[in-house]
């Protein structure tokens, strides 16, 4: 027993430190040289003020700003320690009532607009903390967002448009709108 117990507990020890503390600081190491914002959280910094993160959404209410996707977490909105979906079935009663609600708050925020509601603006991401939406999400929120905040509608498009990302590598995912690098930019327009 001795003969097998012994190189056992050896062989557990170096791969525990092996897969426990080598591997994680070697990896932490090559992200923070290669890719330094990403390893440090993808921290948006203004004026000396983190402001946010471009992988983590945020609740944006102010009708002069763009909304975001809705956030499935609890107890409060793009909670990162709580990430998921709310994992509510399309026959679900509830998910029907919650979509019905954000179209109504949407069309009570902006009476006139008869378009569509992209669906991206009333249902929630799978991981509940989705920090874009979709091109046509933000262009059906510009002529809001241009009335309240007496900015032409052409630069408010044309900021959209500024802020949108193709799919990655061309393929994978579809064109998408950072909602965070996109009021930053809104906020830093010369107001009229």
């Amino acid at each position: 027993m001795k003969n097998i117990l012994r190189p056992a507990l050896v062989l557990f020890v170096l791969l525990s430190a092996l897969t426990g503390i080598v591997y994680p600081l070697a990896v932490t190491g090559v992200a923070q040289a290669v890719f330094p914002a990403q390893a440090a959280g993808s921290l948006v910094v203004r004026d000396g003020m983190t402001v946010g993160s471009t992988l983590i959404g945020q609740n944006f209410s102010d009708p002069k700003h763009f909304w975001g996707r809705p956030s499935a977490t609890a107890p409060m909105p793009y909670n990162g320690g709580a990430s998921g979906g709310a994992n509510q079935g399309p026959l679900n009663p509830a998910l029907a009532d919650a979509v019905k609600s954000r179209i109504e708050a949407l069309r009570a925020a902006d009476p006139g607009n008869t378009v569509p509601v992209p669906v991206d603006l009333v249902t929630t991401s799978a991981s509940g903390l989705d920090p874009d939406i979709s091109p046509a999400a933000a262009h059906y929120q510009a002529a809001r967002v241009a009335r309240l905040r007496n900015l032409p509608i052409g630069q408010v498009e044309n900021l959209i448009d500024h802020h949108t990302d193709a799919p990655l590598w061309g393929l994978l995912g579809g064109a998408r709108v950072n909602v965070l690098a996109l009021n930053l930019a809104l906020d830093a327009q010369p107001s009229p």
